[in-house]
């Protein structure tokens, strides 16, 4: 029989563990780190890794990240891996029921970090996060956004090319990026970038973009697949209304 509570406790710490990694990245991001530097360094704050490299020192250069990191490791620190530890353990010594405990926690797990992975449920969850620290923090934009002289709406961002993507299988010149106002500044391939790529460059599976934009637009850029036209078009008309609003201001 599955010890139900000690399972159960065991979940919810590992959910509550990946939601406060996910916070914890959202608000490096929000610092001016690209998405995946800021995942791992959250991921490394909490966990104690202590990974020495120079993405890590990027990660405290400003007060701001300082600060995130510091919260990510005392709350790593203070008994939620020590508890994750102990219920394991727990485990160990109900007998016979071991297998079926395990078995219990490794799929629940599963259907955790399938859940938390998923593109519709970030696309629910990270603006909610967004909000909460923006009320609630003042995190310093830094990095691209204080070298590029970057609105608050707008943002570097680096878009992972999976198969079925509308980005895959396309050159520059198909996607026409700017006409939904994104642009395109480079393609990182296996171990090398391209930057500012050619027209006939075509992206593929695999590849990385590093795009500039309204990060609503990068966000939906990210999860749009394939033969998805209704958004291709509905992103230029939002463009082309920016473009008249800006029109209008410069006309005053």
């Amino acid at each position: 029989m599955v010890a139900t509570y000690p399972v159960l406790s065991l979940l919810v710490i590992f959910a509550l563990s990946l939601l406060i990694v996910r916070i914890g990245s959202i608000a490096l991001e929000m610092t001016g780190l690209s998405p995946d530097v800021a995942s791992f360094q959250a991921t490394s704050a909490f966990s104690g890794a202590g990974y020495t490299t120079e993405e890590a020192e990027q990660a405290v250069t400003t007060a701001g990240r300082r600060k995130t990191v510091k919260a990510l490791i005392r709350l790593g620190s203070i008994g939620l891996l020590g508890a994750i530890s102990s219920l394991v353990v727990s485990f160990t010594r109900t007998g016979g029921e071991n297998l079926v405990n395990l078995l219990s926690i490794l799929g629940g797990a599963g259907v955790i970090i399938l859940f938390a992975r998923s593109r519709w449920f970030n696309r629910l969850v990270t603006p909610l996060i967004e909000w909460a620290l923006s009320k609630t923090t003042e995190l310093e934009v830094t990095d691209y956004s204080q070298l590029l002289g970057l609105q608050r709406e707008y943002r570097v961002s680096e878009v992972e090319i999976d198969a079925g993507d509308w980005l895959a299988e396309k050159t520059i010149t198909e996607l026409d990026l700017p006409s939904e106002g994104v642009l395109i500044l480079g393609v990182r391939r296996d171990d090398s970038y391209i930057g500012a790529p050619q027209p006939d460059v075509e992206v593929k599976q695999g590849d990385t973009l590093v795009l500039y934009g309204k990060q609503d637009r990068l966000k939906e850029l990210a999860g749009r697949i394939s033969g998805d036209t209704e958004a291709r078009g509905n992103a230029v008309e939002d463009h082309e209304e920016t473009l008249e609003e800006q029109k209008q201001l410069v006309e005053q």
